[in-house]
């Protein structure tokens, strides 16, 4: 038995990802084995609960390493974007705490504020929001119509822009103040 990977997808992604199942080949042609968890309702099945996942959610990501380590002695960790960012986040605030000592983090929004400006306009909007906010916007009015989560409908799908999205579903589904609050405190640049 050798060393384990856990690889944590971006934004909408899971374990049948073109990079997590690249990824996971490599690992496994190293002899390791290797966990892509899914992030809340990342699945193909919508997640139950009113929260989702974000980018900041490290709590999430200790809770899963932590899980993963009772049954391993070599742990290594794996973030891709999103994923990258709420690894490093976690590995920040945990310190000598954390259940793991390796870890890469590929393409991982260190900043969010910064790269959701940048997401939110010109060609970045047309091609990558565009099509992220259409798939984020199915599963909550999903959920919406469920009715396991309160938010403004109309706002909802007026939004255009991964700040609107933020501002209107990921914030006050998680307890931030806003958009601005999310970002500034789910980032793991700081």
């Amino acid at each position: 038995t050798g060393p384990v990977l856990a690889l944590f997808h971006g934004l909408e992604g899971n374990s049948a990802s073109p990079y997590a199942r690249a990824i996971a080949a490599q690992a496994l042609a190293l002899g390791w084995r290797c966990v892509v968890p899914h992030f809340r309702g990342c699945s193909g099945e919508l997640n139950r609960l009113p929260r989702a996942y974000h980018s900041g959610d490290s709590e999430e990501i200790g809770w899963i390493l932590k899980a993963l380590s009772g049954k391993t002695e070599i742990l290594h960790g794996c973030g891709i974007s999103l994923g990258g960012n709420a690894l490093l986040k976690y590995l920040g605030e945990q310190g000598e705490n954390a259940v793991i000592r390796k870890a890469i983090a590929i393409s991982a929004p260190l900043d969010l504020a910064a790269a959701g400006r940048a997401l939110d306009v010109g060609l970045n909007r047309e091609i990558y929001t565009r099509i992220f906010l259409k798939t984020l916007k199915t599963k909550t009015f999903a959920k919406l119509n469920r009715k396991q989560i309160a938010i403004d409908a109309g706002r909802l799908e007026r939004a255009r822009t991964f700040w609107e999205f933020d501002d209107t579903v990921t914030a006050p589904l998680h307890g931030f103040l806003g958009a601005d609050d999310y970002w500034a405190r789910a980032s793991s640049g700081p």
